[in-house]
């Protein structure tokens, strides 16, 4: 490896952005020792800012290194598809009409089964909604989820211990539910169409896989929480929020279906997306607040993450060339949670002669550790800016939601490596 000096300045900087994601809730308790840069502090301790920020550092050196065509040539040459869709799927997927449509749909499937309500309502979100994912995409389901799992049990008020479990099993089902399908889960997104998986082929060799793995997980968190879920009430399980009109439900699915139909054309989804802020000003009545500011938060997170993440292909690349298949899922997994799995699989889709038992550990290796962390999953993100105001400070500890995520992806190894296929 002979990085150039750019190169070396992206990995140091890339660095410095994961320690500071670690460090981002003692950054913003700083804020309270000087109340005159509050504001500041509470920026730097935002999770969703770190790697924008950064991001901005690396821009500032090319602009001072090459000049302002060096910045720009740079930031031309990045996709920003990813980051500009997360931010359309959640504005409209959380929307009134479209989570009515949900917590109806979840709140009929757990009346079939002979479980306490809130069992069933929570093992049916963790299950049926992450395994939707691979039909609606895994930005949307992340964001269905996190909100029916908000409105239904963090709001009725959940200990520190079941608020990180469950964390912990959704970013974990999310990251391995969106594989029944070739384009919903970004890692796998990434090498489908180059290396010919269609949805026969992801369904035999990786869609059982996660099936079973998304149902164990829900079922193990369900049990062990069995008898702090049972006795919680609420009334939001989407019958008692209100009528929302049958037209405008549709509206809105039919919204939603677009922007997930032309999730690779920018241009197509943005342009759905203005139409629907303009339907939601127009009928305010049927909406309640839209999460635009968390959304570009999301955004401004993601696209870092792909501007900061497109200069680290001289230490990744050669790392996984390395290693033989059962040493690149475990290596994937183990990278997944420090950089976003999609770039490690895009990396692979690079090489050529590569085995097929190789290109199958990369790519379930990299949906396994999308749990662990939340840049190991370009959805992660989008759940966590949804639920972080349930935990202490307003701030999910990263090492509580490794933790957290362990034990889901343990069950999630054992299915896609121990299995035989």
């Amino acid at each position: 490896m002979n990085p150039t000096t750019t190169e070396t300045v992206a990995a140091v900087l890339f660095v410095l952005a994961i320690l500071h994601t670690f460090l981002a809730p003692k950054i913003a308790s700083l804020g309270h020792r000087f109340p005159k840069h509050e504001g500041l502090f509470h920026l730097l301790g935002e999770v969703e800012a770190v790697f924008g920020l950064w991001s901005g550092a690396l821009l500032i050196f090319l602009f001072v290194t090459g000049g302002m065509k060096a910045g720009t040539d740079y930031i031309d040459g990045r996709n920003f598809t990813e980051p500009l869709f997360v931010i359309a799927i959640m504005v409209v997927a959380a929307s009134k009409p479209v989570l009515h449509v949900a917590k109806l749909a979840v709140t009929g499937l757990s009346r079939m089964l002979p479980l306490p309500r809130a069992v069933a309502f929570y093992w049916i979100i963790l299950t049926v909604v992450p395994l939707l994912g691979s039909f609606i995409t895994e930005p949307a389901a992340m964001t269905l989820g996190a909100f029916m799992l908000r409105d239904r049990f963090y709001k009725a008020g959940l200990s520190a211990r079941l608020r990180y479990a469950t964390l912990g099993v959704l970013f974990v089902n999310v990251s391995i539910g969106g594989v029944l399908t070739p384009y919903a889960a970004p890692p796998v997104l990434m090498v489908a169409a180059k290396w010919d998986w269609n949805i026969g082929f992801m369904i035999s060799q990786f869609g059982w896989r996660a099936a079973l793995a998304v149902a164990i997980n829900a079922a193990v968190a369900a049990t062990l929480f069995f008898n702090e879920l049972r006795p919680l009430r609420s009334t939001s399980d989407g019958a008692s929020e209100g009528r929302v009109p049958f037209s405008v439900c549709v509206t809105h699915v039919l919204l939603l279906a677009g922007v997930v139909v032309f999730a690779h054309h920018p241009a197509l989804f943005m342009g759905i997306l203005l139409l629907f802020l303009g339907i939601a000003s127009a009928y305010p009545q049927h909406q309640d607040r839209l999460i635009l500011r968390e959304a570009l938060m999301v955004g401004f997170f993601l696209a870092g993450l792909v501007v900061l993440g497109g200069m680290q292909q001289w230490w990744l690349q050669p790392l996984l060339l390395k290693m033989s298949p059962d040493q690149v899922y475990f290596g994937a997994t183990a990278l997944t949670a420090i950089t976003d799995n999609a770039a490690l699989t895009y990396l692979g889709s690079l090489v050529s002669g590569l085995t097929p038992e190789f290109k199958y550990m990369l790519v379930a290796g990299a949906v396994t550790g999308g749990g662990l962390t939340v840049i190991a999953n370009a959805p992660n993100p989008a759940g966590y800016a949804i639920l972080k105001g349930f935990f202490d400070d307003e701030h999910i500890s990263p090492l509580w939601l490794l933790a957290a995520a362990a034990g889901p992806t343990f069950v999630a190894i054992i299915c896609f490596w121990a299995l035989p296929t």
